[in-house]
């Protein structure tokens, strides 16, 4: 249920009879619309109609403050689960090897965790001259990470900045990422 879609509570029923559910979730019957606000009224909680076109309708003994705040929480959580699905690597024209390299790493490491990668590289001033070397360390990155990755979008320049979207690739095993050596057990007697 949509938190934007406004059920009827309470006296906003008007249909007679209804379907009743327990705030446990036990089927209490189809009774009338006035026992069950009754039934509502001395348990505490709301009736809530939530399928208004079953027949008979159907409504829901519960604490509906409460059921909109649940709702609204859950759709906050829904939109942080969507924003972290897509991770971007920003690269300059004249990245060095090792600093490549560490971007590299960390593009396996998103793809590692099922997210996709945004690999871009930004041109400042007198950089947008040779937009060639940026299309070169993309097509690199591409390479490098062709064992894990498949390119989702191709290369493309937008105003200062020129990017690729990889995706992991289908049937490819996620990269674990290296588990620290264990100690080894002491061997002789303690001090």
């Amino acid at each position: 249920m949509a938190i934007g879609k406004e059920l009827r509570v309470n006296e906003r029923i008007r249909v007679s009879p209804v379907r009743l559910i327990g705030d446990a979730g036990e089927q209490l019957g189809v009774v009338p619309v006035d026992v069950a606000l009754t039934q509502a009224r001395e348990a505490g909680l709301d009736l809530v109609e939530v399928a208004p076109t079953a027949s008979p309708p159907v409504c829901k003994l519960m604490d509906y403050g409460k059921f909109k705040y649940q709702q609204r929480k859950r759709d906050q959580q829904a939109k942080h689960r969507h924003a972290g699905e897509m991770k971007a690597v920003q690269l300059g024209p004249r990245t060095e090897e090792h600093d490549l390299q560490f971007k590299l790493r960390k593009a396996r490491e998103f793809l590692a965790r099922g997210q996709r990668v945004q690999i871009y590289v930004r041109f400042r001033g007198a950089q947008m001259r040779h937009v060639e070397l940026g299309d070169q360390l993309l097509r690199r990155c591409v390479e490098a990470l062709a064992d894990v990755a498949k390119m989702e979008e191709s290369i493309k320049m937008e105003a200062r900045r020129m990017s690729v979207t990889l995706g992991l690739k289908p049937g490819a095993a996620a990269p674990k990422p290296a588990a620290p050596p264990s100690e080894a057990p002491a061997t002789g007697t303690a001090p």
